[in-house]
């Protein structure tokens, strides 16, 4: 093979969850220019509006409405993908809230646990259905979406911190579960990043977060959607249980 075309991901069908907007839409994106075949899912019926770009512009995508806390919403999007494609070589795990800003003692449970289910047990369920599918085909490659606070702590984001530490953990467990069976998992830690998540923030909060960065801004969706690319391609293929972090080197200050 050639050593570019190890960096293709051309023809695979790859699963992007939370693709209705942000990191999950710029993924979408960036991975049909590069010739997959898209099975996209969200909560959001803004979704669908993705796929329907995609396919009018010559690409191969499928919407999927998946809530990824319920296993059946799960298990039926990865059946689909399979369906359509005929296997499922890829995903990217990127569906996910963020938190209030509230310190641990006055965390409401209900809040707590919803947060905990949408960015960890989603990342699971997903990964548990992903990985049975990848292996009746040979192998695959999954990458999920953690964060740098899986790394570090930030007041007032006890569930987030928590989710994403515990996202680090089940990304590394299952890679080497299933590192001899053609399977790799990975996981991108994104800093602050442009998406809708920082649409309230002021001028003032803004240059507080670039500043938390050494690079001096914060990150496009693009950055981080390049990097789950990579992860996915054969360019890494020697690559599993890895925590890129794509963060402006916050997590190294």
């Amino acid at each position: 093979m050639n050593a570019l075309a190890r960096f293709s991901i051309h023809g695979m069908a790859i699963i992007v969850t939370g693709c209705a907007s942000g990191i999950g839409r710029a993924a979408a994106r960036l991975f049909s220019e590069a010739g997959a075949r898209l099975m996209l899912a969200d909560t959001a019926e803004a979704g669908a509006a993705v796929a329907d770009e995609i396919v009018a512009a010559g690409g191969t995508a499928r919407f999927q409405r998946c809530d990824v806390t319920r296993e059946e919403e799960v298990e039926t999007m990865v059946a689909a993908a399979v369906a359509e494609f005929g296997r499922l070589d890829g995903a990217f795990n990127n569906a996910g809230i963020g938190s209030p800003v509230t310190f641990t003692a006055d965390f409401p449970l209900d809040t707590f646990e919803h947060i905990i289910r949408v960015d960890l047990i989603g990342p699971f369920l997903c990964m548990k259905h992903e990985i049975s599918a990848m292996l009746l085909t040979g192998g695959g490659a999954i990458v999920n979406t953690a964060s740098g606070l899986g790394l570090v702590a930030q007041a007032g984001a006890s569930p987030y911190c928590a989710a994403k530490a515990g996202v680090l953990g089940l990304t590394k467990v299952a890679a080497i579960e299933y590192a001899r069976r053609g399977i790799r998992v990975n996981a991108v830690l994104p800093g602050l990043v442009n998406t809708a998540m920082l649409s309230g923030a002021t001028e003032e909060m803004l240059q507080a977060a670039r500043s938390m960065h050494p690079i001096g801004r914060i990150a496009e969706p693009d950055e981080i959607a390049a990097a789950a690319l990579f992860l996915l391609s054969d360019a890494a293929s020697f690559v599993t249980g890895s925590a890129m972090s794509v963060d402006g080197g916050y997590v190294a200050v």
